[in-house]
């Protein structure tokens, strides 16, 4: 195959990964409720689970379902996801967030997984709410520990701004995420709110209409605040 077709192949298959999150998540409702059903799933078995410790400890939790990733040659990812951050009243309204990006390698296939990201302390918090931050340059990012037994484990304190979490359905083993860039959806976040609602307007103030609750109420319920 000439260098022209096979670079080709690896723009249309990128062009399908985009095409593919945007058909699948056109709704904010839909995503919102998405959310809550994988945070939900995700908490419900807590020996594979994010620790209760964890969890409750983070500044602000996002959440993508059905993050697409495909790979030949070149690897290409993308998502629609939804976040909230606590305030002195609740979890905050939701933010409609996209995550993209790419990573090289030799990688054939192409998996669909359920991404579940913490933000851990302040610093983290202020690179959302400025509506678009790059992973592992403007805020470092770690695979957070998993199960029962990693309550007892206190160094994902010290470790990163962000926790990442995937649970995985296709045919590769893990995500990485350094380099992926965060942004506002401004198309979701028009169509939930009525015009474009900055992230800090949006994730400092606990007043989100009836539609947010799914999201919201799962995060209080599994969410609570760690013991100090």
């Amino acid at each position: 195959m000439s260098r022209v077709a096979l670079l080709g192949v690896v723009l249309c298959m990128a062009a399908a990964v985009a095409f593919a999150a945007d058909d699948d998540q056109t709704k904010a409702g839909d995503r919102i409720q998405a959310a809550a059903t994988v945070l939900d799933e995700i908490q419900k078995t807590p020996d594979r689970g994010i620790p209760e410790d964890v969890l409750g400890s983070a500044e602000c939790v996002a959440v993508v379902p059905s993050m697409l990733k495909a790979g030949f040659v070149v690897g290409a990812r993308y998502g629609k996801g939804v976040a909230s951050c606590r305030t002195p009243h609740g979890w905050s309204d939701p933010a409609f967030l996209t995550i993209e990006g790419g990573s090289f390698g030799l990688q054939i296939g192409g998996q669909a997984v359920d991404l579940v990201m913490l933000i851990m302390n302040r610093e983290g918090m202020n690179n959302l709410l400025s509506s678009k931050f790059k992973l592992g340059a403007d805020a470092s990012v770690a695979a957070g520990p998993v199960g029962r037994a990693a309550t007892a484990d206190t160094d994902w304190k010290m470790r990163a701004q962000v926790l990442s979490y995937s649970r995985a359905r296709g045919v590769f083993a893990g995500l990485e995420l350094d380099g992926a860039v965060i942004k506002q959806d401004q198309d979701s976040t028009r169509e939930f709110y009525g015009s474009v609602v900055p992230f800090s307007t949006s994730l400092e103030k606990a007043d989100a209409p009836a539609g947010a609750y799914p999201f919201l109420q799962t995060l209080a319920k599994w969410a609570k605040t760690a013991s100090k």
